[in-house]
């Protein structure tokens, strides 16, 4: 089994790269897991540029990365009360086309971080709802961390609930994967 992540803070370091971590090493021993890298490099989605003849290398290279892992782990800070841009953006990419996306019946999980106390509610509520209607199979629960910048020591959560409740999202993604792998 892979996971691939989409992280949606860019900053090197960002408290979502490192809930992102977390949850990585929370997942089952032998389960795969590939950061994409390149969300900053995504134009934003256009139609003019979604044909074989303008489709940009990064989208196709993230369509294909999401079509090759069985699931997809998305991590968001909160930016204005919502997504961030390059978040939604690689959700909008992934999403085409309609009816044959790769991101169609993928098992997806919502992960979150802010320097509020809020845990990036309202991001994590988007994540779901924008990956549901892009066909994704997203569990309804999420994880977020508020006031995040103190919530991490040595690449873990410091609570010891909260990483509970990280382990115990990340492993019903995996169980996910497996019924839908078990029922195919």
């Amino acid at each position: 089994m892979n996971v691939l992540v989409l992280v949606g803070s860019l900053r090197a370091g960002s408290t979502n790269r490192q809930l992102a971590d977390a949850a990585v090493a929370h997942l089952p021993s032998g389960v795969g897991t590939t950061v994409f890298e390149r969300l900053a490099d995504l134009p934003h989605y256009s139609e003019e540029l979604d044909h074989d003849d303008a489709l940009p290398e990064v989208a196709r290279d993230l369509r294909d990365a999401v079509a090759d892992h069985d699931a997809l782990l998305l991590v968001t800070p909160e930016y204005n009360g919502s997504l961030p841009s390059a978040l939604k953006n690689a959700v909008d990419w992934v999403s085409r086309p309609r009816g044959a996306s790769s991101v169609a019946g993928k098992p997806a999980a919502v992960l979150g971080a802010s320097g509020s106390p809020r845990g990036a509610q309202w991001a994590r509520e988007d994540g779901v709802k924008v990956l549901k209607v892009a066909g994704a199979d997203v569990l309804d629960d999420t994880v977020g961390v508020g006031s995040a910048f103190q919530a991490f020591a040595e690449g873990r959560l410091t609570d010891a609930e909260l990483d509970g409740a990280l382990r115990d999202l990340v492993r019903s993604l995996a169980a996910k994967v497996e019924r839908a792998r078990d029922a195919a």
